[in-house]
C-alpha cells in the first residue's frame, strides 16, 4: 500500500486532494493539520478506511516528526499554510513561521526516504505582474508581502533539497481555487454566501483589480495525474484559470446567478497585497488535465445547487 502525507488537509485544496486520493483502495493517506484554518468536514467519509486524521501543527518538529518516522511516507503533499490575504497581513509573524514547516518536512522527508515532495506555492509570488499571462520560466517573481516571501523561500528550499540530497519536488503554483468546501473569507464563497441572504457585498478600492478563478476539482485533477503519472518532475507548474475578470464583475455575476436583492458597497482599498491583475499561463495545466476547464459561470452553478453549502450560507 501506498502511504501519503497531506499537511492541510483539512483546507479546500487539501480536503478535496484527500477525498479524492481515498477512492483509490491503493493508497492510505494521512491528514495532518492544526484546524486554524480547516475543518473536519472537509475531511473523507468515515466509511473510507484508508485515511486517518492526525492533529498536528506542522511548524512545530516534535509533532511533524512523530508522524512522518511512525509512518515512513512514500510521497507528501504539503499544503498546510497560513492563507487568506487579510489573514495573512494581519498575522505576519504567524505567516512568516511557516517556513519552519517547510523546513521540516523536507529535512524529515530527506530522512525517511521519501520518493517525491508536492509543494502547494501561489500565484502571489509574482507580484505585481510584468507580463501576462504569467509563465512560470519567463515572469520574474516579485514577493513583497510576507506570505508571497514565505511562498518563494519555500520554492527556494524545495530546489535546495533536490540540488543538495537528491529529494524530488513539484511546485504547484496555485492560483484563485474555490469550491463548495471553501470558508467564507475567500472571494467566491463570501461573495455567494451574502449574496444569499440579500446582504451587502463588500469590495476592496474600486473592485477593477482582475483575478481568474479555478474550481477545485480542475485543481486536484491536475494535481492527481501529475502524481500519478509522473508528471513535472522537478518542475514548477501553475495551477489556474484563465478567464480574467475583475471582483466588480465577479460581485455582478454572482448578485445576477442567484437573483440576489444584494448591493455592492466600496471599501478603502488595501494597502497592499491585493495585486491590479493575475493571469497565468497554464497551458501546461491544460496539457495534463486534458480537458475544457471549468468556467466561473459553470463553477458558480455548481456551488449554487450543492445543498452542504446552500445550508452552510444558511447558518
Amino acid at each position: 500500500m501506498i502511504k501519503i502525507l497531506i499537511t492541510g488537509g483539512a483546507g479546500n485544496v487539501g480536503g478535496a486532494l484527500a477525498r479524492t486520493l481515498v477512492e483509490n483502495k491503493n493508497y492510505y493517506v494521512v491528514i495532518a493539520d492544526d484546524l486554524s484554518t480547516g475543518s473536519k468536514e472537509k475531511l473523507p467519509s468515515k466509511e473510507q478506511s484508508n485515511w486517518d486524521f492526525v492533529y498536528c501543527d506542522v511548524n512545530q518538529y516534535k509533532e511533524i516528526s512523530e508522524i512522518m518516522l511512525v509512518h515512513k511516507f512514500d510521497y507528501v503533499f504539503h499544503y498546510a499554510a497560513v492563507v487568506g490575504v487579510k489573514r495573512t497581513q494581519d498575522n505576519p509573524i504567524m505567516v512568516l513561521n511557516d517556513i519552519e514547516g517547510i523546513r521540516n518536512i523536507l529535512q524529515l522527508s530527506k530522512n525517511t526516504s521519501v520518493k517525491r515532495v508536492f509543494f502547494s506555492s501561489s500565484s502571489e509570488v509574482y507580484g505585481e505582474p510584468v507580463e501576462l499571462p504569467q509563465h512560470e520560466e519567463t515572469t520574474p517573481l516579485n514577493s513583497r508581502v510576507p506570505y508571497a516571501v514565505v511562498k518563494n523561500v519555500g520554492e527556494s528550499y524545495f530546489r535546495s533539497f533536490f540540488k543538495s540530497f537528491g529529494l524530488p519536488f513539484t511546485i504547484f503554483r496555485f492560483f484563485n481555487t474555490y469550491g463548495p468546501n471553501q470558508s467564507k473569507d475567500f472571494v467566491v464563497s463570501r461573495f455567494l454566501s451574502l449574496a444569499l441572504k440579500n446582504q451587502d457585498i463588500t469590495i476592496y478600492g474600486d473592485g477593477l483589480q482582475t483575478r481568474t478563478f479555478c474550481y477545485v476539482s480542475d485543481n486536484v485533477g491536475t494535481c492527481v495525474k501529475i502524481f500519478e503519472e509522473n508528471l513535472a518532475i522537478n518542475d514548477v507548474i501553475n495551477i489556474g484559470g484563465a478567464q480574467e475578470m475583475t471582483i466588480l464583475e465577479l460581485a455582478n455575476l454572482i448578485i445576477k446567478k442567484t437573483n440576489s436583492s444584494s448591493k455592492i458597497i466600496h471599501l478603502p482599498a488595501l494597502k497592499e497585497g491585493d495585486m491590479r491583475r493575475r493571469m497565468p499561463d497554464n497551458s501546461k495545466m491544460k496539457t495534463i488535465l486534458g480537458k475544457e476547464l471549468i468556467t466561473i459561470e459553470e463553477g458558480i452553478d455548481l456551488m449554487i445547487g450543492d445543498k452542504d453549502f446552500i445550508n452552510q450560507c444558511a447558518e
